[in-house]
């Protein structure tokens, strides 16, 4: 396995991050796909005797289980120093005022429930999942700083935003003197790119590791286009996310297929060497269902593209709409959806 500081800390993570959205009671909403305790542990088992050390999940996942599961499979296979624990907060977790977004109160709380699901101290890297447009980002930031200094989280994260917000974020922070965010996890892929015109120039230039979602856009750039899968069929996210330009997509995936037929390997393996070729990418965060997608994305490690094929795999990409970002809220009653990442 390969090492790599997060961002400008000095934080080690694996090439890879093995993403625990899918572990999870399929029973609470909203991932009906998501595997239960049981089925969940070998992968755990099978990402740490592989070297991966990075283990993401959030708060909002199966209704909090999937911090649950996370939580005991790694306090039992792991030393806990060995280990680096991401979640995240903002989603709400019930229907109740202050009960999600990014008060000072809503991520007190949040840390406070994630610690007893996890069943940890500390988590090492703890992300806002969104921007919080009604609450002051000053209110934010100190929170998280606090946080950290309480010893709750030794480092913070973002996730999807506009680059410009992120930057205002980053520059209250500096301005008081509070902990600056190491990481930004965006969703980044072969069929959503738009990351590339503001916000990864903007973390490479500051130093921020960058963890992109859905590496394999949701499954689309592991199969045929027809194919669909239990995941595909369940989640309304993942039917409505490549949907803005399909004919072009197709185009992308053909190209994958192809390349990957010429060289004998998994899609996956095409998939995942353009993403880790991006200096501005620290380590792709990986979902897995089935024992063999871990040890696909594990391979593709030692695979590589030539320059000419990074290229014939970026030319059929055309510009997509803003995915990912939450927008400011209206006058309208508030209504969030679950999370796609």
């Amino acid at each position: 396995m390969q090492y790599i500081n997060l961002g400008q800390s000095g934080l080690k993570v694996s090439r890879l991050c093995l993403g625990c959205m899918s572990y999870g009671d399929p029973a609470r909403l909203p991932q009906p796909w998501s595997l239960n305790a049981e089925a969940s542990r070998p992968f755990f088992r099978a990402a740490l005797e592989s070297g991966i050390n990075f283990f993401d999940t959030a708060n909002i996942y199966s209704g909090g289980s999937s911090e649950e599961f996370t939580g005991r499979a790694l306090n039992d296979m792991a030393r806990r120093d060995e280990i680096v624990v991401a979640t995240k907060a903002f989603f709400p977790w019930k229907n109740s005022p202050n009960a999600g977004f990014l008060s000072r109160k809503a991520l007190l709380q949040s840390i406070n429930d994630s610690l007893s699901r996890l069943g940890m101290e500390y988590v090492d890297l703890y992300q806002i999942h969104r921007f919080d447009h009604e609450t002051p980002v000053e209110e934010t930031m100190e929170a998280l700083h606090d946080i950290v200094k309480a010893g709750k989280a030794r480092y913070i994260g973002a996730s999807s935003m506009e680059a410009w917000r992120f930057a205002k974020m980053q520059h209250v922070a500096e301005r008081n003197g509070w902990t600056r965010f190491i990481s930004m996890q965006p969703q980044y892929n072969l069929l959503y790119r738009e990351e590339e015109r503001e916000m990864l120039p903007l973390c490479t230039d500051q130093g921020v590791g960058v963890i992109p979602w859905s590496p394999m856009a949701r499954g689309r750039l592991t199969r045929d286009w027809s194919e669909s899968s239990n995941r595909t069929q369940n989640d309304t996210f993942a039917r409505q996310m490549y949907l803005n330009a399909e004919e072009q997509d197709r185009k992308v995936v053909e190209v994958v297929a192809r390349i990957a037929e010429n060289h004998g390997v998994p899609r996956a393996h095409v998939a995942l060497a353009w993403l880790l070729a991006k200096p501005a990418v620290t380590a792709p965060i990986i979902g897995a269902t089935k024992l063999t997608h871990l040890a696909t994305a594990i391979d593709a490690l030692d695979f590589s593209l030539s320059d000419e094929e990074i290229a014939a795999l970026e030319t059929p990409y055309v510009p997509h709409p803003v995915d990912g970002v939450v927008p400011p809220l209206s006058d309208e009653p508030l209504t969030i959806t679950p999370p796609r990442r």
